[in-house]
Order: C-alpha cells, then structure tokens, then sequence
C-alpha cells in the first residue's frame, strides 16, 4: 500500500484504473473509491467493508464529466445539478439505460451521482477524470470517517492507496431523489446530511 500526505491525483487515477481500491478523502467524510466498470474492485471494496454487494453512487470529481455521461437528462433536471453540484450531495436520477450497471444493479431504475466540492487541500482531485464507485470508509455500521486516524486498521491494510486529506466535515452528503423531478419539480429527501434542508429547498426553487 502506498500512502500520500499530498493529493496526489494521477496516483489516484492509476491506483484505480488499475482495478485498485483507494482510500481518499471527499468533502464529506473518507471513502473507498475504485474504477466505476471494475467488477473486481467493487467485490474488494463490499469484502472490506463486511457486506454484500449494494447499489453504489458514481462519484465524478468535475461536474462537466457528470453532464456528459449523463445525455439523457431533461433542462429541468441538468439545471437542478448545475444548482447542487459540485456539493455535499448525493442525486438519484432515473437511468432509462443501462448506465453503469455495477453501480445501479440488474434492476435498478435509479443512479446515484455525487461530484464534491473540492477546495483547499482537495482541489488536486479536481483532476481526476474518471468516474469511480465510491462508498464511505467504515465497516457495516459504523462512524463515518473525519480522520484518516478514524478508518477502521483493517480497511487501511486492505486498500491499495491511501490519500491524506486532514480532518473533514465528518457528515455524509444528503440524498434526494430528484426521479420526478423533470415532471412536476418534486424532490424527496432519503438522507438528511451534510447539506442542510433550507439550501436544498433554496437551491431547487
């Protein structure tokens, strides 16, 4: 395992491409990121964290890379993401086709998209171009990590890579579900986090 107290993007891109597991910091909490295609890496970061296999956000660490992968999206809905992202938020939007489908599942209709703000210390991340299934770094159940400090050791032995990004807001990004929102504007909130529920409702008006 190869461990950096800079962030060091290209290792991170290589780390995952690769089909590796890094740990890394986002603007939320750590997590365990691989390459958003790789079967391999997905099973590595589930075997780590003591849990089967779970629909998993695609993390993109630029909003223009989202849009792109995204073509389907109605004005409505890509104006909602302009507005929320790059944040602490995680959006479910519907997924008409097969989009990655380790990250959505055989059956899921919905796929979750998170690109952090990233400033300060996490800014290199920035040039990251691929996207990655992320999930936070704990064991099922527990804390999500602020410190690096706070990962659970087993974890750290098992990643590949590991990113030192200092000490983190420590709260999980919110989850909306924004699946009918180009019909009629409605959101649902899954998961009160990091974004608090009057600039959600500010920034969708």
């Amino acid at each position: 395992m190869r461990v950096t107290e800079a962030i060091d993007a290209r290792a991170f891109e290589r780390c995952v491409t690769g089909g590796g597991v890094a740990l890394f910091p986002s603007d939320t909490v750590y997590g365990l990121a691989t390459d958003a295609d790789s079967e391999s890496g997905m099973r590595r970061i589930y075997e780590l964290k003591r849990r089967p296999p779970m629909p998993s956000a695609v993390m993109f660490f630029a909003l223009w890379p989202a849009l792109e992968a995204l073509p389907h999206l109605g004005p409505r809905t890509r104006t909602a993401l302009e507005r929320l992202l790059p944040g602490p938020v995680t959006v479910l939007l519907p997924i008409p086709t097969r989009l990655f489908p380790l990250a959505g599942g055989s059956e899921n209709e919905r796929l979750g998209v998170r690109v952090p703000a990233l400033h300060g210390d996490l800014e290199p991340l920035s040039a990251v171009r691929v996207p990655v299934l992320q999930s936070s770094a704990n064991l099922h159940g527990g804390a999500d990590p602020r410190r690096l400090d706070d990962v659970p050791d087993e974890l750290r032995a098992g990643v590949d890579l590991e990113l030192d990004g200092g000490e983190l807001p420590g709260i999980a990004s919110t989850v909306v579900d924004l699946s009918d929102y180009e019909h009629d504007a409605t959101y649902e909130v899954l998961r009160e986090g990091a974004l608090a529920g009057a600039d959600l409702q500010r920034l969708l008006a």
